[in-house]
């Protein structure tokens, strides 16, 4: 999925959230409309298109400025097939999810001649992080708001994402750490919201537990317990030579190996591991 498809999907699944968000005021009556424009119809692979009480919002997300046809004369495009398809007023904005190179001119309208076409454009380098960082709908999008600590506002990040309600939070996680790749090193990502995730997990809570009420040595063996079972639920049934394998670890790579359980969906991922370790 690409960056600028996963925001789609984002404000699709959030409309009234990220209506508020651009708008600057509480959208309580939002419903997501189709993205194939009638006239010889086009498919607007990374927009969004909102019905808002008596006005149209068209969210465009880009990672960069550049395309064919330009972005000022598609935003014309766009106004012009939905005013005609829904006769309403209509608000467009351009959400920008990186900075263009320097002296890059960001353009807000369309000219031509006395032919004027303007819409909106957020920055989002420019934007406060707090709003995104305290709703789990704008989570996601919060690694690439304004900051002079770019590490210090990730770990942020990790830590309201290990808040988030436990069902959501795989989605949640996974679709913050794609987004957070358009800034940040894949391997700061993946190690930061590895040692969140595991603090805040129930495999991990119960290792802690369970290693103070039984004590060091049979702490070890219920974490090795645990683990195995955690193994066996995400990539099945586990060999006897893996098995073997397993036992042989030292308490330290066992808990290497639990932080690391969030990232296994087959038991290629754990034999991967091994060989790696």
């Amino acid at each position: 999925m690409s960056f600028d498809n996963l925001c789609k999907l984002l404000s699709e699944k959030h409309p009234e959230t990220f209506a508020s968000w651009v708008l600057g005021t509480p959208q309580t009556t939002v419903k997501v409309l189709k993205t194939e424009l009638s006239i010889e119809p086009i498919r607007a692979d990374y927009v969004t298109f909102l019905q808002l009480e008596g006005r149209i919002l068209h969210l465009e997300f880009q990672t960069k400025l550049e395309s064919i046809p330009p972005l000022p004369l598609r935003m014309l495009d766009y106004w012009v097939r939905l005013y005609r398809l829904y006769r309403l007023p209509i608000t467009q904005v351009v959400v920008l999810l990186l900075p263009p190179a320097p002296g890059t001119i960001i353009e807000t309208a369309f000219t031509v001649e006395n032919t004027r076409h303007e819409y909106r454009v957020i920055r989002m380098w420019e934007e406060n992080p707090e709003q995104f960082l305290h709703d789990p709908a704008l989570l996601p999008l919060a690694p690439l708001t304004a900051t002079t600590q770019p590490q210090q506002l990730l770990q942020r990040v990790v830590q309201q994402v290990s808040q988030v309600e436990p069902t959501q939070r795989p989605e949640i996680s996974a679709y913050t750490q794609i987004l957070a790749g358009l800034k940040y090193r894949k391997d700061l990502i993946r190690q930061l919201f590895r040692e969140g995730m595991m603090r805040e997990s129930v495999i991990y809570q119960e290792i802690l537990a369970e290693g103070e009420e039984r004590g060091e040595q049979r702490g070890e063996q219920r974490e090795r317990s645990l683990i195995l079972r955690q193994l066996q639920r995400r990539v099945g049934e586990l060999p006897k030579d893996i098995s073997d394998r397993l036992n042989t670890l030292s308490l330290e790579q066992l808990e290497n190996l639990g932080e690391a359980l969030l990232d296994f969906t087959s038991l290629a991922d754990l034999l991967l591991w091994l060989d790696t370790h």
